[in-house]
């Protein structure tokens, strides 16, 4: 039985009208489109018709109420048992109905950024990045920041010319902007630290006036030393030796007794 058939079905034996049912959540001619078979119901829609009926919104959704579920409910199984190459295909055949689009682009998401991670482990560039960028083309309300900053990352290792700082957090921006400085590579730091979209932070300051004065500029690292002077009492104590004020050096000194 369609779904539009179930829910007529479930009115009639609530002894509901149309107008009954459909409460302040949808209008009548809304519902007798989804009941005739001509609209199908969101998630959400279903939802609220299946608790006004007394049903768990599973009785509505047997195989016939959408040719997707058995294709979803397979890869889904094949993705929660490790293998995204068998559930990507499965998916491909899903099309739009308004009930499983959701949970089926969040899989998709999900199944090529998995695939893309392990063709990039085996040197499959070109197959992973192709991946990666039809990721970028599929909507889903399930889409968060930390699945767009994993595609970046991987994006980023199929192309290193691709300058991937200014779509970053500014907490991947921070760890990278770490990493650069210990390597000594100061303008790749100072490049990724430019980036960030909060440059008020402890952390930020003290790691800009940390390059400024692996660099020399010891007044400049002074001033941002001085936004987080708890942590950086040392650190203020130095830069005011090289600049030759030894006054505010030995009070620095004498704060961290």
């Amino acid at each position: 039985m369609e779904l539009g058939q179930l829910l007529k079905q479930a009115r009639l034996e609530a002894g509901l009208s149309q107008r009954q049912l459909c409460g302040g959540k949808i209008t009548r001619n809304m519902l007798s489109q989804i009941e005739n078979g001509s609209a199908k119901p969101s998630m959400d829609t279903l939802r609220y018709l299946a608790d006004r009926l007394g049903k768990p919104i599973s009785y509505f959704l047997a195989d016939t109420a959408s040719p997707n579920q058995a294709r979803l409910r397979q890869a889904r199984e094949a993705w929660l048992g490790g293998d995204p190459a068998t559930a990507l295909p499965i998916l491909d055949e899903c099309t739009a109905d308004g009930i499983f689009d959701a949970e089926a682009s969040l899989l998709h998401i999900l199944c090529r950024l998995a695939i893309a991670q392990d063709a990039i482990s085996q040197g499959h560039i070109p197959h992973a990045r192709t991946l990666l960028e039809q990721t970028s083309e599929i909507r889903s309300p399930y889409y968060t920041p930390e699945l767009e900053r994993k595609r970046l990352l991987l994006l980023a290792q199929t192309d290193p010319s691709l300058d991937i700082s200014s779509q970053l957090p500014d907490d991947e921006l921070l760890v990278r902007a770490q990493a650069a400085y210990r390597a000594g590579e100061f303008s790749r730091c100072t490049a990724l630290l430019d980036c960030a979209a909060v440059k008020t932070t402890t952390a930020w300051n003290i790691l800009r006036g940390d390059v400024y004065f692996a660099q020399g500029a010891y007044a400049q690292a002074r001033e941002h030393y001085e936004k987080a002077e708890d942590q950086c009492l040392r650190k203020l104590e130095l830069c005011c030796e090289k600049l030759g004020d030894y006054q505010m050096a030995y009070h620095y000194a004498c704060k961290q007794r």
